[in-house]
């Protein structure tokens, strides 16, 4: 299947550059908008994509242009008469449209709503008004909703009529004479209904919606934690303003997922654009370094503290490297686990003391396995009883302090305000090291040296 289409992509890139418009036209009723997405990425001659995009149907347009980036919906519109621009925005869903318009200059965004209707321009112009990552930045306006004093027939005759209209039907939803969200239904629960019942004789009163100004984060964990197809999309009053649908929850979840990356590596997800500033790359980097600079100059002094002890038995410098390591490994598993656990709302008041003592107790469990097998193979490798026990007591302690380091510094930051994760990796790696080294260095001054 996927030979076939990679196949079906590199016929339809030929006919495109030969200009074979009989073969564009077959291969294209047979192709999907993702994969035509990307035969109009591949192309590099603006004249090609011409080419391409002219031969495909308005609404199939619409379709591939919601594959592709801001830059390159313009760069493809602009090669469109207004006439078929106009045909495309009317197939494109508002939330859709309203994305690509949001990251235009101003001058640009007037010159296509232009080609809207009165009212559809209106509902444009009141989804830009949100910010991007809010719930209202992330809605449409195309839905179904219906009044609570009307029967079940005269609501399936409303859905005929105005389903054409709607991103989606999967739900319908139920609003009195101030346009206030009272209730919902499934669009199966209004197919079996009897036809005589009134609608709200059948709704759901218990609804769960999100505020037009919540964090599209936390749209999305409800989307999740309830299954839901689309969500409600309410103001302070209640007032239904629309609805956002699950393949715009998907592509939050990506975006929020490929940020917490970024910040995990502490660098920016601008640099996604290698015409990013060089300013801006640095700006993003520098800062989390200089916490890893400061960090090994303060190992290095732990180190040179511990130097007399290393020029009287040079095999302990075998081992730092791999408690470090080791340190950092769990350390990093730990935050990891955490920071994910706080950003899906898993983590959180209630489950804040459950989350340490879980981790805190796999610290003391890999700490003893690790410890233990470190500790023998030491002994076995140097004969040295007590170096073994250093080397193996120092794996237990320096684990069960990355576990609780991984944990606790997470928690920290977002309880103080900080983004954790931004903050945790750098602070987290630092202060392994640092207590690791200390750690060891105790240890083995006592056990080889003092005892």
């Amino acid at each position: 299947m996927v030979n076939s289409r990679l196949q079906d992509q590199k016929k339809l890139k030929n006919a495109v550059i030969l200009k074979n418009f009989a073969q564009i036209r077959e291969i294209l009723a047979k192709t999907h908008q993702a994969d035509i997405a990307d035969v109009l990425k591949s192309l590099n001659r603006l004249k090609d994509k011409k080419v391409l995009i002219e031969q495909l149907e308005a609404e199939k347009v619409a379709l591939v242009l919601n594959e592709l980036e801001s830059e390159e919906i313009s760069q493809l519109l602009s090669m469109l008469p207004d006439l078929k621009v106009t045909e495309v925005f009317e197939h494109m869903p508002y939330d859709d449209a309203a994305d690509f318009l949001g990251e235009l200059p101003e001058s640009e965004q007037e010159k296509y709503l232009d080609l809207f209707d009165i009212s559809s321009a209106e509902d444009l112009q009141e989804l830009l008004s949100y910010k991007d990552d809010t719930a209202g930045g992330i809605m449409t306006t195309e839905f179904i909703a219906i009044p609570y004093n009307i029967s079940v027939d005269k609501a399936i005759k409303a859905l005929r009529e105005n389903a054409v209209n709607a991103e989606t039907v999967y739900y319908v939803y139920v609003i009195n004479l101030k346009n206030q969200l009272m209730g919902v239904i499934s669009l199966r629960e209004l197919i079996i209904a009897s036809q005589d019942l009134m609608v709200s004789e059948v709704m759901k009163r218990n609804i769960i919606s999100v505020n037009v100004n919540d964090d599209q984060e936390e749209v999305a964990k409800v989307v999740a934690r309830y299954d839901f197809l689309a969500v409600p999309v309410v103001d302070d009053k209640n007032h239904l303003l629309g609805i956002i649908t699950v393949d715009d929850v998907i592509d939050v979840i990506h975006e929020e997922a490929e940020e917490d990356i970024y910040k995990m590596a502490g660098v920016s997800g601008l640099e996604d654009d290698i015409n990013a500033k060089l300013t801006s790359t640095l700006s993003s980097r520098l800062p989390w370094l200089f916490v890893t600079l400061l960090g090994g100059f303060i190992s290095g002094n732990v180190l040179s503290a511990f130097s007399n002890q290393l020029d009287k038995m040079v095999v302990l410098t075998f081992f730092i490297p791999l408690l470090a390591g080791m340190g950092g490994n769990v350390g990093t598993q730990s935050s990891t686990v955490t920071v994910r656990g706080i950003a899906t709302g898993f983590i959180n008041k209630e489950t804040v003391r459950k989350t340490i003592t879980r981790e805190l107790m796999i610290g003391v469990l890999i700490g003893g396995i690790m410890g233990s097998m470190v500790a023998i193979l030491a002994y076995f490798w140097q004969y040295n009883m007590k170096l073994g026990i250093v080397v193996g007591l120092s794996m237990m302690a320096n684990i069960f302090t990355a576990a609780t380091m991984g944990t606790l510094v997470p928690l920290f930051f977002k309880r103080v305000g900080i983004d954790p994760a931004v903050a945790s990796a750098p602070f987290i790696t630092t202060a392994i090291d640092v207590l690791g080294l200390i750690i060891y260095s105790t240890l083995a001054s006592i056990l080889l040296f003092v005892i």
